[in-house]
């Protein structure tokens, strides 16, 4: 089970990260686990991105980390509202600083970079307003 590649506690820092990228924007990032992808992993975080409904937030500024770890595939996938704004290697830069935290095996660490790297990112560009709302789940989402 996907559920099982990451304890508690390190899904608990995830969701921490999570929460902590999230504090100063009105963007949103979710992550997304699953044990294999077959084909590419950026179609398949687009998959993964719409039926989450991250593609419904008001301003269009979501963000999905997608982790397929028996393959050893992820992806990264900004909505179109960030990536109006982002240069366009931003997401290639995130995905190296956390390829190499993967490669030691530090796939907690690797993901917790990356996403304060967009929390970062979402803040300059997405400030927080005191009419925000989270619009989507904090947790983790798993796939088979």
């Amino acid at each position: 089970m996907a559920q099982e590649f990451f304890t508690k506690e390190q899904q608990g820092e995830i969701v921490e990260a999570i929460k902590a990228a999230e504090k100063n924007t009105s963007g949103e990032v979710q992550v997304h686990i699953e044990k294999k992808c077959k084909g590419d992993a950026m179609k398949r975080a687009l998959e993964v991105f719409k039926s989450l409904k991250m593609h419904k937030t008001a301003e269009k500024n979501g963000v999905l980390f997608y982790l397929a770890f028996e393959d050893h595939k992820f992806a990264i996938l900004g909505d179109e509202g960030i990536d109006k704004v982002t240069p366009s290697d931003f997401w290639d830069e995130i995905k190296n600083q956390m390829q190499i935290l993967f490669k030691e095996g530090k796939f907690t660490e690797g993901l917790c970079k990356g996403i304060g790297m967009a929390g970062h990112e979402l803040k300059v560009h997405f400030p927080y307003l005191e009419s925000d709302k989270n619009e989507l789940s904090d947790e983790i989402s798993f796939g088979s």
